[in-house]
C-alpha cells in the first residue's frame, strides 16, 4: 500500500517539473532567440519480489518471469530545441543581426567566452560592439595589419568598430586622370582663341580641392580635319575659384595688373602656362594617336613651389576625333580606368554596414570604405549539449564539444547573417497549451492515487473497530 502512495508522490513531482518547463517556455514566448524545452518521463525504479527463473530441462517445468513493482516516475530528460530556427522580427536597426543556420555568436565578459543566438547589439561608449542586454563584447577577427583589406583569422578578440582612427578616412593627392569624349573638328570652341575648355578637378595631399583649366585647340586653322590639335594649361584655381599661379592687383587709376606668383609654377609636360602640347589623331579613322610625343598616351601636370601637390598623369587615349554635329564632348575624370589615383578629401564616417559573412565595413562621406573586422561564429558537434547560463547565453560542456578559441566564418557551413532583423523565440504556444492540458490531467490522476491509497489505509485501520 505504501508503494502506491510513493508512486503517486513521484508522479506529482514529475508532472510538477514538467509544468515548470512549460511555464518557462510560455514566459519566454517573446524572448529574443529563446529555444524552447521539452521534458520526457522515465520510470523510476522497481522492487523485485521474485527474480526470473529459467526452464528446467530435466523436469520440463517452464521458466518464470520476474515479478517487479514500480515505484513511480522521474524526469527522463529535458531537451532544448536549440537547432530549430525561430521566426524573424524586423527592427531596421543595422546592429541587430540574425543567424540563419546552426552557428552561435561568440561574446565575452572579459574573462570567459559565451555563445548566443541573440543578435541585439550596439556600440558602447568606447566603440566596442556589445550585447544590448548585458554589455558583453561581441568577439571576432581583426584586420590583417599586413593587408588592411583582408581579415586575419586568429584567436577571437573584442571588435572595436569605432576608434579615433576609424572615425576619419585620410586624404590622398590625385596622381591619375583621364580625358574622355569626342573632339569635333567643326566645333567652334575648338577653333576659337579660347579653345574647348576642360576642367580637371584634383586634390592635394591635404585634401584641398583644385581645378586645372585645360583647353584644346586646332593646331592651325583647319588642321582639325587632319586630326592635328594642341592642348594647353591655362590656369589652376583653388576651391574658391582664385588662381594659385597668378595674382591680380588694381592700382589707383583702376588699372588691373596680372603677374605670376614668385616661386609657384605649374607645367604641362614641362611647358609653362600658355605653352602648347601636340594632340594627334589618325586623319583617316579619327582614333587617338599620341599626345606630347610619338607613342605616348598621357602628359604630366607638374607643380613647383607647392609641396602638397603631386604630379598628375593625364591620359588622352580614350578620346577620338569624330563628327559629333559640331559639338565636342571631352571631359576630365579623376583616376585611371580602375579609379586608382583619383585622390580624395578627408572623409568623416557616415555609417557602418555588416555583410552576410559578418564582415564589418565603415563608409565615409568622401566615398571610401574601410574593413573594420569580422564577426566570428562558433559551431558545435552537439549544440543541444550546451548549458544555459541565462541572459540568452550558453556555455560549452563536455557533451557539446569545446570551442577552439578561433571560431569559423559563418558562410563556411552555408549559413549567413541578416541585418536589421532579430531571431524570435521558437516557442509554439499551441503545442505548449496542449502539453499543459495533458500535464494537468496527469497531475490529477496521480493525486487520485494518493487519495485512493489513503482510503484503503483508512479501511485497514477501521478493521480494529
Amino acid at each position: 500500500m505504501m508503494r502506491a502512495l510513493y508512486s503517486g508522490v513521484a508522479g506529482l513531482k514529475t508532472h510538477q517539473t514538467r509544468m515548470d518547463v512549460i511555464g518557462n517556455n510560455i514566459a519566454n514566448v517573446n524572448t529574443t532567440a529563446y529555444k524552447s524545452q521539452s521534458m520526457t518521463f522515465g520510470d523510476l525504479m522497481y522492487q523485485t519480489t521474485q527474480s526470473a527463473s529459467g526452464a528446467n530441462p530435466t523436469t520440463g517445468v517452464g521458466g518464470v518471469n520476474a515479478r517487479q513493482i514500480g515505484l513511480g516516475s522521474k524526469t527522463g530528460a529535458i531537451k532544448t530545441a536549440i537547432t530549430t530556427q525561430g521566426a524573424s522580427q524586423t527592427t531596421n536597426d543595422p546592429f541587430d543581426l540574425m543567424i540563419t543556420g546552426d552557428a552561435f555568436f561568440v561574446v565575452s565578459n572579459g574573462n570567459d567566452n559565451f555563445f548566443t543566438r541573440d543578435g541585439s547589439f550596439y556600440v558602447d561608449g568606447v566603440g566596442n560592439l556589445c550585447m544590448t542586454s548585458n554589455g558583453y563584447n561581441v568577439m571576432g577577427w581583426q584586420v590583417d595589419p599586413a593587408d588592411p583589406s583582408t581579415i586575419k583569422q586568429d584567436t577571437v578578440s573584442a571588435l572595436r568598430v569605432m576608434t579615433e582612427e576609424n572615425l576619419t578616412y585620410p586624404s590622398e593627392a590625385t596622381t591619375m586622370s583621364r580625358i574622355t569624349g569626342i573632339i569635333d573638328a567643326k566645333d567652334t570652341n575648338v577653333n576659337s582663341s579660347e579653345g574647348k575648355i576642360i576642367n580637371l578637378e584634383f586634390f592635394d595631399e591635404k585634401g584641398y580641392k583644385y581645378t586645372a583649366k585645360l583647353s584644346i585647340h586646332a593646331k592651325t586653322p583647319g588642321s582639325g580635319d587632319k586630326g592635328e590639335f594642341t592642348v594647353q594649361l591655362d590656369d589652376v584655381l583653388d576651391s574658391e575659384g582664385k588662381s594659385i599661379l597668378f595674382s591680380t592687383t588694381v592700382d589707383a587709376n583702376g588699372q588691373t595688373t596680372t603677374s605670376a606668383i614668385a616661386g609657384v609654377k605649374a607645367q604641362l609636360n614641362g611647358q609653362d602656362v600658355g605653352a602648347v602640347v601636340d594632340l594627334m589623331y589618325d586623319p583617316g579613322t579619327g582614333t587617338f594617336d599620341y599626345v606630347g610625343a610619338d607613342n605616348t598616351s598621357a602628359i604630366n601636370l607638374t607643380f613647383e613651389g607647392l609641396p602638397s601637390m603631386r604630379t598628375i598623369s593625364i591620359d588622352f587615349s580614350a578620346t577620338s576625333n569624330l563628327n559629333n554635329n559640331g559639338s565636342s564632348t571631352t571631359t576630365a575624370v579623376r583616376g585611371d580606368i580602375d579609379g586608382l589615383g583619383a585622390g580624395r578629401r578627408v572623409g568623416e564616417m557616415s555609417g557602418i554596414t555588416i555583410q552576410k559573412d559578418g564582415m564589418i565595413y565603415a563608409t565615409y562621406d568622401n566615398g571610401q570604405s574601410r574593413l573594420l573586422g569580422q564577426i566570428a561564429v562558433a559551431t558545435f558537434a552537439n549544440a543541444s549539449g550546451l548549458a544555459k547560463e541565462g541572459d540568452n547565453l550558453y556555455s560549452s560542456t563536455m557533451n557539446s564539444g569545446e570551442f577552439d578559441g578561433i571560431g569559423t566564418d559563418i558562410t563556411t557551413g552555408g549559413g549567413y547573417m541578416n541585418t536589421g532583423v532579430l531571431e524570435m523565440s521558437n516557442v509554439d504556444l499551441s503545442a505548449e497549451f496542449t502539453e499543459m492540458i495533458t500535464t494537468q490531467r496527469g497531475f490529477q490522476a496521480n493525486s487520485r492515487i494518493i487519495t485512493v491509497s489513503d482510503t484503503l489505509l483508512e479501511e485497514l485501520t477501521n478493521l480494529k473497530r
